[in-house]
Parts: C-alpha cells; sequence; structure tokens
C-alpha cells in the first residue's frame, strides 16, 4: 500500500492522539510512505506545542530527531509551480487553507502515479482537508 499522510496524521506517528494506533498501523503495512515537503514544517510546528504545552524542554528535540530518522526513507513530494497553482484551484473548489490545499494536490500527483500499481490510502485527519478529499474521490485511511 502507498500511504499519503497529511501533517494532521504523520504528527500521530510520533505523537499519542486519536487515531495513532490506526495511522500507525497502516504505517507499518505500506510499502511507501509519502508526504509533502511542507509537512516537515508544520509537523516541527505541532511539535514545538506539543513541547510548550506540557513544560518538557526536551520533547521538541526528541520529536524532532524521530521525524528526521523517518524523513529519510519517505517519499517527499516537493513545491513545483505545477503542484502550487493546482493547489491553488483546490483552495477556491473546496475552501481549503493554503497548505491544506497543498497537501490536497501533492496527494492528487501521487494518486494518479500510483493508479493500477498499488493499493493508495490518504491519511488525514484535519476536517476541512478530510471532506475535500472525499468529495475529489480519494481513498481515504479509516479512521
Amino acid at each position: 500500500m502507498i500511504l499519503y499522510l497529511d501533517t494532521s496524521a504523520l504528527v500521530k506517528l510520533f505523537v499519542e492522539e486519536l487515531h495513532s494506533g490506526s495511522v500507525r498501523g497502516a504505517a507499518a503495512r505500506s510499502s511507501l510512505i509519502v508526504t509533502h515537503l511542507v509537512a516537515y514544517a508544520e509537523a516541527c510546528a505541532a511539535f514545538a506545542r506539543f513541547a510548550q504545552n506540557g513544560a518538557d524542554r526536551t520533547l521538541f528535540a526528541r520529536l524532532r530527531r524521530a521525524l528526521d530518522r523517518h524523513w529519510v526513507e519517505w517519499e517527499i513530494v516537493a513545491v513545483d509551480e505545477a503542484l502550487v497553482r493546482r493547489a491553488g484551484e483546490f483552495a477556491a473548489r473546496y475552501g481549503l487553507r493554503g497548505y491544506d490545499s497543498v497537501h490536497l494536490a501533492a496527494v492528487e500527483a501521487v494518486h494518479d502515479a500510483s493508479r493500477g500499481r498499488a493499493d493508495f490510502r490518504f491519511g488525514v485527519f484535519d476536517t476541512e482537508l478530510r471532506r475535500a478529499a472525499k468529495l475529489a474521490g480519494f481513498p481515504l485511511l479509516q479512521a
């Protein structure tokens, strides 16, 4: 299975949250994990919030090191003009925030490239992005 993780799903690999178990299980069963380059900054921002909320000065560094270990194993979709323009279309069509529309455009590119070669699932737990992905017809990771 090819598993695309938006940031809401990716963070669940490293932090215990609702649905962390399903994301970790899907990741373990996947032959390829894919995300977009912006997920790195978004995940680090989430890690910083977790560390700040937990008043743990070492948590951010530990979570970032764990992300770095996995990051090199994953396929990372890069920023390019065609993808960003497609994201702009998705932002208008589905009422998405900027980075959410970038993730959706990346999902479309990966899904189209993998069609017929492997099972594909989009791991997403952001409510608006999940709604848009469902409307667009992308197969979602079950919560």
